[in-house]
């Protein structure tokens, strides 16, 4: 109960609401925090065996390993996205409500925490949708070597990088479960190193496939759809 109360923030005193099932905010705290965890551990656990899946297909590494020293720092800035995002609900159930772990008071209510629950959910549906479309043609990182073919169909008939996207999505379903300043600098260092790497990949595939990438990026948004667009890019595509 001391944890319960440092969470809640000094001076708190536990009222009737917080004695309803299912509906305490202790209870609250320690089901955000198995959701954030197990969100991690899901998700990173399936980026590993998507890994494994297109090895084993096309008989080498999808590219796992940085090639250069902007892709070293861009895998620190992702490192420590993957640790907080799995340590984090760790930290609060250790120090409780301490800077940078303080939740922003009135971000804590069931509404905003099941909203995060469902953009979690949202995020990894999308995610999975994007490991469908891609096949084998997945990968990490850039290898100037070699070239896939262009996936346009699912969701990349509407954004260049929905994986990102659906990572962004996550994220914000992490803000929400667990609103602190630390949540927030974990969302914010994700949307810094995704923009990076789509500058970097948009760079090498305008150089891969010329004109047609240059009309593909005019039928997309980079992370955000663009309106109208998606039939535009199914006429691009029957057509090519």
């Amino acid at each position: 109960m001391a944890q319960y109360k440092e969470a809640l923030g000094p001076g708190t005193a536990e009222t009737d609401q917080d004695k309803a099932p299912f509906g305490t905010m202790k209870d609250g705290i320690l089901l955000r925090e198995a959701v954030v965890t197990l969100s991690a551990v899901v998700y990173w656990a399936g980026v590993l065996l998507n890994a494994y899946r297109v090895r084993r297909s096309i008989g080498r590494s999808p590219n796992l390993r940085p090639s250069n020293t902007k892709e070293w720092i861009l895998w620190a800035g992702w490192l420590f996205v993957i640790i907080g995002w799995i340590g984090q609900p760790l930290m609060i159930a250790k120090v409780g409500a301490s800077r940078p772990f303080m939740f922003i008071q009135p971000l804590y209510n069931h509404p905003v925490m099941t909203a995060g629950i469902l953009l979690i959910l949202l995020g990894y549906g999308g995610t999975l949708w994007c490991y469908r479309s891609l096949g084998d043609s997945w990968r990490i990182g850039i290898n100037r070597k070699e070239k896939n073919a262009l996936v346009t169909d699912g969701p990349y008939g509407y954004v260049r990088h929905p994986i990102y996207l659906f990572q962004m999505v996550m994220l914000s379903g992490v803000v929400l479960l667990l609103p602190t300043v630390f949540s927030l600098m974990i969302l914010l260092i994700h949307m810094i190193c995704s923009y990076v790497k789509a500058l970097d990949e948009e760079g090498f595939l305008k150089g891969v496939y010329g004109s047609a990438y240059l009309d593909y990026i005019k039928m997309t948004g980079r992370f955000l759809p663009v309106s109208g667009r998606g039939a535009s890019v199914r006429q691009w595509r029957d057509r090519s």
